[in-house]
């Protein structure tokens, strides 16, 4: 089998992808703009061969690089970045290479726009948040006397994270959105009371999750970025029953197959009257990549596995290997920002958590604006003391 790994050193834990593709049997061919001298020695280890390219963006340099794989090493089985910045690119190489074992572009529209996504929720029996495609002031306005008025969220139909991204409270919110939009299409959403959480699953050829796992996050990760907050979510010991039932239908209704994916819900923290109680689930926006960041080595800490193992076990057997794992725990992440000045150093944070700490690093530049600059990643039993943690790790000095 041989698989062509995009951009494989970034993050740089997606060695490990690389790592246990070829312990399986892969031949793993790289490519990406990054010079082979910069790799990590272990996943220099784990490619037979790597192609740099001068620029990603450049669809002809890497068509060119993905001909040269194929010319040299034959058929090509497997095309993927698990990036969802390059989802489109991925799937025009799969297209133009024939490469069948992933999404070709014509399916891409329903992963991709935010606007779109809404019908497939209905007919998968999922409640979500009413939206609107923005077109001009008039038609925001009567979308807002529809669901009852402010405040609403605003946001790029096609778009990763939360960028650009803005909470809309009243008439001069809104009249600053429309002076400075960018531009590219818009939608805006009736904002729901709740805090997000994810459904992370690697799905087989018959979108049956081999894998699933569940994130905490803040009601608003753009504030993170809008305002300079520092990131704390966690990986949840267990999946609650009613969002591993909405899940595992998503998988189904957006006809998910051989992936590893990061859905996104919202939990209600107030009822609402088309969505539902506090505490049930309504559908957010379905990703069609692994969770951001290092979560996925969050999840291998709490869950006590292997998810890079897992998706390679999905891509050579379309099935799962590994034994269960024995105990669940919650693996949490705290961050730092360099704009803020804090209390406790990282001396004392290591002296206090050192024990069961099993991350702290300086994140990328790229990811710092909602992740932070530094993060510290420890596995905590007791879901009450993850707040002590995080309290204690982003204190800021006066």
């Amino acid at each position: 089998m041989n698989f062509i790994f995009i951009s494989p050193n970034f993050p740089h834990t997606y060695w490990h992808f690389c790592d246990c593709l070829k312990r399986n049997g892969a031949n793993v061919l790289g490519i990406g703009d990054c010079p082979y001298d910069d790799l990590a020695n272990e996943l220099k280890g784990a490619l037979t061969e790597y192609y740099k390219v001068d620029s990603m963006e450049n669809y002809d340099s890497m068509y060119r690089a993905v001909a040269f794989f194929a010319f040299k090493y034959g058929k090509i089985d497997w095309l993927e970045s698990n990036n969802e910045y390059w989802l489109e690119q991925d799937a025009q190489l799969r297209k133009d290479f024939n490469i069948t074992t992933g999404v070709q572009p014509e399916e891409l529209a329903l992963w991709k726009s935010k606007s779109a996504m809404k019908p497939v929720y209905h007919e998968a029996g999922i409640p979500t948040a009413r939206n609107h495609k923005v077109t001009d002031i008039d038609a925001a306005k009567a979308f807002l006397a529809e669901i009852g008025g402010y405040p609403v969220i605003v946001k790029p139909d096609i778009g990763v994270g939360a960028a650009d991204t803005w909470k809309l409270e009243n008439d001069q919110d809104l009249e600053a959105f429309f002076n400075n939009k960018p531009q590219v299409p818009y939608v805006m959403e009736e904002f729901v009371f709740g805090n997000i959480y994810s459904y992370d699953a690697i799905c087989d050829s018959n979108s049956e999750p081999l894998f699933e796992s569940s994130c905490w996050f803040p009601p608003s990760v753009a504030d993170m970025v809008n305002k300079g907050l520092e990131m704390t979510y966690y990986v949840n010991a267990t999946v609650p029953e009613q969002l591993q039932d909405y899940g595992r239908r998503a998988l189904k209704a957006f006809k998910v197959r051989n992936r590893f994916v990061h859905f996104e819900f919202f939990r209600l923290t107030q009822a609402r009257h088309n969505l539902g109680e506090i505490g049930d689930f309504v559908g957010l926006e379905v990703n069609m990549r692994p969770a951001g960041g290092y979560t996925p080595d969050m999840m291998d800490f709490a869950h006590s596995t292997d998810v890079y193992q897992m998706y390679a076990d999905m891509v050579t057997n379309d099935t799962r290997l590994l034994p269960d794992p024995a105990e669940d725990k919650f693996c949490v992440y705290a961050s730092k920002k360099d704009i803020h000045n804090y209390v406790h150093s990282h001396e004392e944070i290591m002296e206090k958590y050192g024990d069961r700490m099993v991350m702290a690093e300086r994140m990328p530049d790229v990811l710092s604006g909602a992740m932070g600059n530094e993060m510290y990643s420890p596995v905590i039993s007791d879901e009450k003391e993850i707040w002590e943690f995080a309290d204690f790790v982003e204190k800021r000095a006066e």
